[in-house]
């Protein structure tokens, strides 16, 4: 069983091990370190994270559940987000509601396929924790995958922008998948049945929902700020702005409204999924609450 404070010495680690994976990788252009590089990058993070959960909240639930959780759980759901938004997503103006409702769908599957002969693994608090796993080896995954293209371009191996990509989805790993899916989790063993049978009740339902349009609107914020800015500057709204993704000469007044709308609206989404969980501790935790056995 690992010890308390386990979670603390792997950060610390796991960064000092990255930083000198990087200064090595950069000084000696090595190409062969560049997956230790990106593997140490994206997977810091999300387990550290979930190591915390474990000491905190979930040492009663079993450390292979909790590691079934982030790398099964993590790998189907990156499978089969990939498969589905392939084959049902087009570009248009509702794809990343729909990136938000296929992502979160395959990330419950995969928690309720991990604990599927689990019947004793019910209720809240094991449905934050298991969800949290879930969601933050899909980040981790995903993370991986996105710091590759980065990496990967027509002239040769980009180094700074492997790092930035690493760094930036490092910092946001907590407020992301893993938040989401702690919420959804939480509601969906909330309402377990005691003999394992799930129930997708109005809540479970509504809980999906909801997390999926936090996700949706997450990613979707560089087009809401876009939109924003040029409802504010603009009189004549250039329709066509929007195909390309960018505003092509901005102001400096633009750039300062662009970044205040873009990063203010990752906050806003941040805290009302940080609310929701809190919420759902709280009533875990109330005298009429449901309890995890």
């Amino acid at each position: 069983m690992p010890r308390p404070g386990l979670w603390k010495r792997c950060l610390w680690g796991g960064l000092a091990l990255w930083m000198l994976t990087a200064v090595v990788t950069y000084t000696t252009e090595n190409t062969t370190l560049l997956p230790t590089l990106i593997l140490l990058g994206s997977f810091l993070v999300p387990a550290v994270f979930v190591l915390w959960a474990y000491e905190r909240h979930g040492r009663d639930l079993g450390v292979p559940v909790i590691l079934g959780c982030f790398v099964t759980g993590g790998v189907l759901g990156v499978l089969g987000a990939s498969v589905m938004e392939h084959y049902l997503l087009h570009p248009s103006l509702w794809m990343f509601l729909g990136v938000g409702l296929i992502e979160e769908a395959v990330k419950l599957a995969a928690l309720m396929f991990v604990v599927r002969r689990h019947t004793q693994l019910r209720g809240v608090r094991a449905g934050i924790v298991l969800g949290g796993a879930v969601g933050f080896g899909f980040a981790a995954f995903e993370s991986a995958g996105y710091a590759f293209n980065a990496a990967v371009t027509m002239d040769g191996i980009d180094l700074r922008s492997l790092l930035e990509t690493e760094i930036l989805r490092g910092l946001l790993a907590p407020f992301g998948h893993g938040l989401w899916t702690a919420i959804a989790g939480g509601v969906l063993l909330a309402f377990r049945r005691a003999d394992g049978r799930f129930r997708f009740t109005g809540p479970v339902i509504g809980t999906y929902l909801g997390v999926a349009v936090l996700h949706a609107l997450w990613d979707s914020m560089h087009g809401i700020a876009l939109w924003l800015v040029l409802q504010v500057t603009t009189t004549n709204l250039d329709r066509s702005l929007f195909a390309q993704g960018y505003l092509p000469r901005p102001t400096d007044q633009q750039q300062h409204l662009f970044t205040l709308f873009s990063v203010g609206g990752l906050v806003l989404v941040t805290l009302a999924g940080l609310i929701w969980l809190r919420s759902l501790a709280r009533h875990d935790r109330a005298p009429n609450g449901i309890h995890t056995p």
